[in-house]
């Protein structure tokens, strides 16, 4: 009997569908190949949702994501979205997070051999790019306590975090630098914040036993610099929400756009949410010209964190190399927007290097 995988896909808004329907096409073709039965179910987030139904995510949606084995998401976000209350696009996400306690963001960061000179630094810099970022996703300031500004009270946001919240995120941090070059580099602001003083003192205890992995410690503002001129010192870098939010997308220029970045947010068990870095890109959204290969690569994560089909991810994610090495991109990447494939053909590209991975190899697909 075929082992059964259940995704709930939310597009979204802006270039969310069409990421995700080329997202979901290697999906199809990667359950196809692996032997196993695919059940995909539909859901409203976000500004669509909202005129939909009036929620950014109504109770439907979030019941179709409690019954599956994982999340395929797109992007949520719409400037022309006006807020008749509380409600927002973007609480959709965080909510999600909130709810399933995925605590966890997972944002790999690598500069392909074949984009190296069409980033905007020297070749012998973003060469060096291999990093993982480990975002700490359900505290600090994304979920302080908060109030919106009136004709007599200021606006404020809070960060605060709990060391429990803390300790977990670092643990994650340290299991993966383990596998990885052995170093964990924290980052905080805690020469201001207080928060971000208890932040380096938990990160600090919970490394303390850990004699395989060398911590370090870097303020934000120093790091921002030191990422783009000196890449290849970093290897896992734990970061609190915000600040792994913004360092993370600022660090997408390493590789060369930031279409090509997925994220896995995942928590204490197999359950994951999947989405590409980049937002909803509402600019260039229905014109077929959005970089697929975030939304694509966010997939081979979920079969690496929540399937358990590793020669599956490494495959898509070959097949992705494959295809950028023969000069495949959309017109973020392409030397010569004239040139460029549109979002279709790049997956289409992506794809039959993806069949030919399978066919070529002997390794079998293994649900574990």
């Amino acid at each position: 009997m075929k082992p059964t995988v259940t995704i709930t896909v939310l597009p979204g808004d802006g270039v969310g569908p069409e990421v995700t329907r080329a997202a979901v096409r290697v999906l199809e073709a990667a359950m196809e190949m692996c032997d196993c039965e695919l059940i995909l179910q539909e859901g409203l987030v976000g500004a669509a949702a909202l005129r939909a139904t009036g929620q950014s995510l109504p109770a439907e949606t979030l019941r179709l994501c409690e019954t599956s084995d994982a999340v395929l998401f797109g992007a949520v976000g719409d400037p022309d979205w006006v807020s008749t209350g509380d409600d927002r696009p973007e609480n959709a996400i965080l909510e999600l997070r909130r709810h399933f306690e995925l605590f966890a963001n997972l944002r790999p960061v690598v500069c392909q051999p074949a984009l190296v000179e069409r980033t905007p630094f020297k070749a012998e810099i973003a060469r060096q790019a291999d990093f993982l970022f480990v975002r700490e996703l359900t505290g600090g300031l994304y979920f302080g306590e908060r109030a919106e500004a009136t004709p007599t009270t200021p606006a404020f946001d809070t960060m605060i975090y709990e060391d429990h919240e803390i300790r977990r995120i670092t643990e994650v941090a340290l299991r993966l630098a383990e596998d990885r070059r052995g170093l964990v580099t924290s980052i905080d602001k805690a020469n201001v914040l207080a928060s971000m003083r208890q932040w380096r003192r938990v990160v600090e205890e919970t490394a303390t036993d850990n004699s395989r992995v060398r911590l370090e410690h870097h303020l934000v503002d120093s790091f921002a610099t030191r990422i783009l001129c000196d890449p290849g010192h970093f290897d896992v870098v734990l970061a609190p929400n915000l600040f792994g939010d913004i360092l993370s997308d600022e660090a997408a220029a390493l590789a060369g756009s930031l279409g090509l970045l997925p994220s896995a947010s995942i928590g204490t068990g197999p359950f994951g949410l999947y989405e590409p870095v980049h937002g909803s890109a509402p600019d260039i959204a229905g014109i077929g010209v959005a970089n697929p290969i975030g939304a694509i690569l966010s997939v081979a994560l979920m079969l690496r964190y929540t399937l358990g089909l590793e020669y599956g991810a490494g495959w898509i994610e070959k097949a992705v190399d494959d295809a950028l090495a023969e000069g495949f991109a959309t017109p973020d990447l392409a030397t010569n927007p004239l040139d460029a494939d549109s979002t279709g053909g790049l997956t289409d590209v992506i794809l039959s290097h993806l069949e030919a991975r399978f066919l070529d190899s002997s390794m079998p697909w293994m649900v574990v």
